[in-house]
């Protein structure tokens, strides 16, 4: 966790500083943000999929109360 809590310097890829809890709860949002440091990049998809993956971690209970309706 220690190297996942160091901020992304590069301004394109900002959108990797999120709160560390985030990156507590999902294992996927680590892997990313590690193929971020190793590689330097991302393709656009796991950049797509990451920011879906955190608007869902941010709010899961939007996304409970849709089901219950349904």
């Amino acid at each position: 966790m220690k190297r996942i809590a160091e901020p992304v310097k590069d301004k394109k890829f900002s959108f990797l500083n999120i709160p560390d809890e985030l990156y507590r709860e999902s294992s996927f949002l680590r892997n990313i943000k590690e193929s971020f440091q190793r590689f330097d990049s991302l393709s656009e998809k796991q950049i797509e999929v990451f920011k879906k993956v955190v608007n869902d971690l941010k709010k899961p209970k939007e996304k409970k109360e849709e089901s219950k309706e349904k």
